[in-house]
């Protein structure tokens, strides 16, 4: 379906999957708020004591169901919450502003909270915007509270929720009632709504900024997270698409996992390892039942993104030695923590122009401390020789060789302290930025393997802000640029003598699978779900073939034209055996 069509509306696939269902538009009352005088005090302060007291409970009902549905890690993002409702400064500050302003409880609540609100809602981080709306969620509850009101929802069942924002305690409440897809104005694929859909496997499209206003109650929707495309009221023929798109995935999802035990292999024998990028500790069951060799890329970022603190050498170790155990034969690669940009953890960060500053290895170089942390509990959980060690944000030699030395600082401790620990752990990069991919050849002599983050690699490249809706249509994948970078940054780390992957979102996208084959990569690391689809597409194509199409590409002055050849490809050699899936 194209999405120049009327009916279509286009905005970030936070979680994947397809549904098609009626809409239910969520509303959330707002309250009005005065700021008229009280009379005594002291009962307006015993008032907002019950309220926190009863959104307390509230919270720990939710918490409770999250624990069940999520998990409990998932499930801290309500821990965190009820924090903030025991917050002594928080909470001080408004019983002093009741008695000394003598006005209404609620008005107080509302323009105490708004304050932080506006803090995190200014913040150039998309983290820090998506968490105002987590502190809206908790002020909107306590002034509810102190109304002495009840939230109700006529929700019913097998609905796509329809809202400007949803908070993670709606979705997991949402979740009674078998809610099958979420659409939202507001939100990108870091807030913690998205997480949550990913968790419970609903399909999610957000970020559609005011257009939801298109929708109406009882509207047909389609909910597209693979491509965040939402279809209202399709047309029969859209509905027939769409329709035979889910009777297809279904039967694919039956079909594709019948190739789990059997190799990644071009018909003319090229292995092409394909491995999953392994974002919730959850995931690694996905990872397993859909046949990857291991994990290629382990945003150690993510996984503890819910933790208030940076975890300590000890949490880390017990996540790392766990993952390891239960992907072992196979493979891991945990990269160090790659924080800034839009990747944070909680730490103050406040930066201009954060994809061009403290970030990656420049980060982790300047805080020995975190970085050796994370070293100790990486190389401890390594006894299975199954784990290796990425450096993210490299730009430079020095860099290497001053985190090859705190690696070996760190074995030396750990010698000193008689534990065991791979001897031989192997060390890589991330290419992901134009420094690096110049110097390919130089960088690949210096550690193990390379593998190419192309979702920082284009934006670079191309000066395009991938998060930024304006310019979104000159970020492009097939760029000539972008295809030459590849091919040369391959080709040079080859000769460098190393083993290279790609873990960008580039790597699951079917068209570029040939191409990326052809250019010669050995490995593409996607997320889970991605596995048996690209595993299908590798053993269908014969390397030859994939060769010639990258030399022909190689040759094209514009995205269209490579685009163009890709397609066609695509529709020539694969478009049967994938059963017009696409």
């Amino acid at each position: 379906m194209k999405h120049s069509e009327e009916n279509i509306i286009h905005g970030i696939a936070a979680a994947p999957g397809l549904v098609i269902a009626p809409a239910y538009l969520f509303y959330k009352e707002k309250e009005e708020i005065s700021s008229e005088k009280i009379l005594d005090p002291e009962e307006a302060v015993q008032n907002l004591e019950n309220a926190l007291a009863q959104s307390k409970k509230e919270l720990k009902k939710i918490f409770e169901l999250a624990v069940d549905k999520l998990g409990e890690r998932r499930a801290a993002i309500f821990e965190a919450q009820i924090m903030i409702l025991d917050d002594p400064i928080l909470i001080e500050s408004i019983k002093n502003r009741i008695r000394n302003e003598r006005k209404l409880a609620e008005f107080i609540v509302h323009d105490e909270i708004a304050k932080y609100q506006k803090i995190m809602g200014a913040s150039n981080e998309p983290y820090m915007k998506e968490r105002s709306q987590d502190i809206e969620d908790i002020k909107n509850r306590i002034i509810r509270n102190l109304k002495k009101k009840k939230w109700q929802s006529r929700i019913t069942s097998d609905v796509a929720v329809v809202s400007h924002t949803i908070s993670p305690s709606d979705t997991v409440l949402f979740s009674r009632v078998n809610v099958k897809g979420y659409v939202t104005d507001f939100g990108g694929l870091t807030s913690h709504a998205a997480i949550v859909a990913r968790s419970l496997n609903i399909p999610a499209v957000v970020g559609l900024h005011g257009q939801t206003s298109r929708i109406h109650e009882g509207d047909i929707l389609v909910v597209d997270g693979f491509h965040g495309d939402v279809v209202i009221n399709p047309t029969e023929l859209q509905l027939q698409h769409y329709k035979s798109r889910l009777e297809i995935l279904s039967r694919y999802d039956a079909d594709l996992l019948e190739l789990k035990d059997k190799p990644s292999v071009t018909k003319d024998g090229k292995e092409i390892k394909l491995m999953a990028n392994l974002d919730l500790t959850t995931e690694i069951d996905i990872i397993m039942q859909n046949g990857a060799s291991g994990v290629g890329l382990l945003r150690t970022e993510q996984i503890f993104e819910e933790y208030e603190v940076f975890p300590d050498e000890e949490q880390q170790y017990e996540v790392y030695k766990s993952l390891a155990e239960k992907i072992y034969p196979e493979n891991i690669i945990i990269r160090a923590f790659d924080i800034g940009g839009d990747k944070v953890l909680p730490v103050d960060l406040h930066e201009p122009n954060p994809f061009l500053g403290w970030r990656g290895i420049r980060l982790l170089l300047d805080n020995p401390y975190l970085f050796k942390r994370q070293i100790r509990a990486v190389l401890r959980a390594s006894v299975h020789k199954n784990i290796m060690f990425m450096l993210p944000m490299i730009a430079s030699v020095s860099e290497i060789r001053k985190s090859k030395e705190i690696i070996e600082e760190c074995k030396r401790e750990l010698d000193h302290e008689q534990m065991k620990y791979d001897k031989s752990i192997k060390i890589g990069i991330m290419i992901e930025i134009p420094s690096a991919a110049v110097m390919a050849n130089i960088f690949a002599k210096e550690v193990d393997f390379v593998s190419i983050g192309t979702n920082d690699l284009i934006q670079y490249l191309l000066a395009v802000d991938r998060g930024n809706e304006i310019v979104s249509k000159y970020y492009q994948e097939f760029h000539p640029s972008v295809v030459k970078t590849l091919g040369f940054i391959i080709r040079e780390a080859k000769m460098g003598g190393t083993f290279v992957s790609i873990c960008g979102e580039m790597a699951a996208d079917p068209y570029a699978v040939p191409l990326l084959v052809g250019l010669g990569l050995d490995s593409l690391s996607v997320s889970p779900s991605a596995i048996p689809l690209l595993k299908k597409i590798i053993r269908n194509i014969s390397f030859k073939e994939a060769e010639k199409l990258a030399n022909e590409c190689l040759t094209y002055p514009t995205e269209e034209e490579v685009n163009s050849c890709l397609h066609s490809f695509f529709k020539e050699k694969l478009q049967d055996q994938l059963q017009n899936i696409f």
